[in-house]
């Protein structure tokens, strides 16, 4: 009795070990996969469920995380990119504009061994001429009998004219021709006499303009007179005085035209009267020499600094930055796309696979 209750209890331990070995999902699944089982699924389904599915959201969700991080920066890249492309392109046009309006003012210096002679108009009024010579090395020699008319050799020329901005007035102008070695310092000495002394104080008007061969020259010389009292500066020197005047040339070139004016340095020396003290109260003296400053023609040109060449590069590569800019935001939009793809694809099919799993057992 008992080795058969022994032999009974063993063949029934058997066959339920034989149970436990071969489950029929197990057969199933090898059936359907050729024989073949693998390591990876058996250990899987040894574990529990829960956690594989627990850590399978967790790794997910950090994946998305990570990865719509690295989406929003390199938006925020894009955008700063495109921020400073669009910055430094309105900043490059608005130079250019400020430069066009606004042409930077060139000056250089010309030398020349002699002027043309420059017209010197006299406005003596009631005062008289009484000699005008040409001196060099700007010696003027001691006054032989002052107040008294002496020889000259200027060339002069009277014009009477309408000034240009009062209609009824009368001017008449001495126009002189000027100094024209510049290199041996010649000049032009020239004496007035005034006998009107009620005056409190007395003066001569002079205007210096660019060449006097261009009123020589000129058919209507009253218009001419009238066209430079409009571009040129008035000037005095008092009685009683030797009044120096330095000139120099400045030419000035804008856009549509050009222009002359003279730039003067005067100096005033006191005109020590030797005269009875009778005829200084009479007669009041004058005293004037015009004299070149220096053998520099100065020449000032407006200059464009703007070069739209250089605006045109700049904005290009502007451009060029904002498009490459666009095309790097694109590429990494798609590849982040992509993987984001990629993801989700191996999720479904880790699902999938998770819920074949459940369905089997």
């Amino acid at each position: 009795m008992l080795r058969k209750e022994t032999s009974r209890s063993y063949q029934e331990f058997n066959d339920e070990e034989e149970e436990l070995q071969t489950p029929d999902f197990y057969q199933d699944n090898g059936s359907a996969n050729g024989g073949l089982e693998e390591p990876e699924e058996s250990i899987a389904s040894v574990l529990p469920e829960e956690d594989t599915v627990n850590g399978n959201t967790f790794t997910l969700f950090n994946k998305a995380c990570l990865k719509n991080v690295f989406t929003v920066l390199l938006l925020f890249i894009y955008l700063v990119l495109t921020a400073v492309a669009v910055f430094l392109a309105y900043q490059t046009i608005t130079d250019f504009m400020e430069k066009l309006s606004h042409p930077v003012m060139s000056v250089t210096y010309k030398e020349v061994d002699a002027f043309s002679p420059p017209g010197i108009a006299l406005y003596p009024g009631t005062a008289q001429l009484l000699s005008c010579k040409h001196h060099h090395h700007a010696h003027i020699p001691p006054l032989v009998t002052p107040g008294k008319p002496q020889p000259g050799d200027c060339v002069m020329e009277e014009v009477t004219y309408t000034g240009p901005f009062t209609n009824h007035t009368v001017k008449q102008a001495l126009v002189v021709s000027g100094p024209t070695d510049v290199r041996n310092r010649e000049l032009i000495f020239l004496q007035f006499s005034k006998n009107e002394t009620e005056e409190d104080f007395s003066a001569i008007t002079y205007m210096l303009f660019d060449k006097y061969n261009d009123l020589s020259r000129s058919v209507d010389k009253s218009a001419f007179m009238q066209a430079c009292e409009r571009n040129y500066s008035m000037r005095t020197f008092s009685g009683g005085f030797r009044t120096w005047v330095k000139m120099s040339l400045v030419k000035t070139s804008g856009k549509k035209n050009e222009s002359m004016e003279f730039r003067q340095e005067s100096s005033v020396v006191k005109y020590n009267d030797k005269r009875p003290v009778s005829e200084q109260e009479a007669i009041q003296l004058f005293f004037v020499a015009f004299e070149w400053r220096d053998p520099f023609v100065q020449e000032v040109r407006d200059i464009v600094t703007a070069n739209p060449w250089n605006t045109v590069a700049i904005l290009c590569g502007v451009f060029m930055a904002l498009f490459k800019a666009a095309n790097f935001a694109s590429f990494s939009v798609k590849w982040v796309i992509k993987i984001r793809k990629r993801h989700l694809r191996n999720r479904n099919k880790e699902l999938n696979h998770i819920g074949s799993e459940r369905h089997s057992s």
